[in-house]
């Protein structure tokens, strides 16, 4: 069996959990940041969680839980 491609775009966005969950980076926290509240800005920093439906499709594009 051939060896499968990682999309390397999704690999810069997304991170494994240690249970396996799959997180995400909030967009809206490179630049203009002086307009956002302080706890607009904080609540950016945290990653969020993917969706279940969703997971399937990224588990395809990393295929070796980059």
């Amino acid at each position: 069996m051939p060896k499968l491609k990682t999309s390397k775009s999704v690999q810069k966005r997304i991170r494994f959990s240690k249970r396996g969950k799959i997180k995400h980076f909030r967009a809206g926290k490179s630049h203009l940041l002086t307009s956002k509240r302080g706890k607009r800005k904080r609540h950016l920093a945290k990653a969020g969680y993917v969706a279940e439906g969703d997971a399937r499709a990224i588990r395809k594009l990393l295929p070796y839980g980059a």
